[in-house]
């Protein structure tokens, strides 16, 4: 069976960043997912289509391919007191390097890493961790089959969700 639209698919990988492994997934815990379904970099989907059970690939991401240029734009100074809880500022999430996430004024969710801890503000980095770098990717694939529905990524479990009860882990 090859890889194409509405397959599950579960496959191995190292992804190779300036020479330096950043990411992998073996045997032991492939990458799992449905193609198609918009979980993934379309660039490497268009990479592994047609491909079948057994394949390896090994290939090349340009940024624009991949999580686009760093914007210089997207790495700014946030006033301190907005990451006060209950009127306190956790220190212990304002650490560099760490991960946070954020919301804007209309909701949307975003992850931003915390650059910089100034006296009265906090450099917040917006890009994606691997903007502006090339993905080196090498693999092999493990499994397709058709998607089952249990297969299938959903991002909304509708009105009236408790996340409890459907075990998606969280609805947007």
């Amino acid at each position: 069976m090859i890889i194409e639209k509405d397959k599950f698919v579960a496959l191995t990988y190292t992804l190779t960043v300036n020479g330096k492994v950043a990411d992998k997934a073996g045997e032991e815990n492939p990458l799992k997912f449905v193609f198609g379904a918009g979980m993934l970099l379309p660039k490497f989907e268009e990479y592994i289509a047609g491909k079948q059970a057994g394949d390896t690939f090994e290939f090349v991401l340009a940024p624009a391919e991949g999580y686009g240029e760093r914007v210089e734009e997207n790495v700014i100074d946030l006033p301190k007191h907005l990451f006060e809880v209950d009127g306190k500022i956790d220190e212990s999430l304002l650490v560099v390097g760490n991960v946070l996430p954020m919301s804007d004024h209309d909701g949307n969710r975003f992850m931003g890493m915390v650059k910089a801890i100034n006296d009265d503000s906090i450099t917040m980095d917006f890009n994606h961790p691997m903007a502006g770098e090339t993905l080196h990717f090498t693999g092999k694939i493990v499994e397709v089959r058709p998607a089952t529905d249990a297969d299938m990524p959903h991002h909304s479990c509708g009105g009236g969700c408790s996340c409890d009860s459907c075990g998606c882990g969280g609805c947007e």
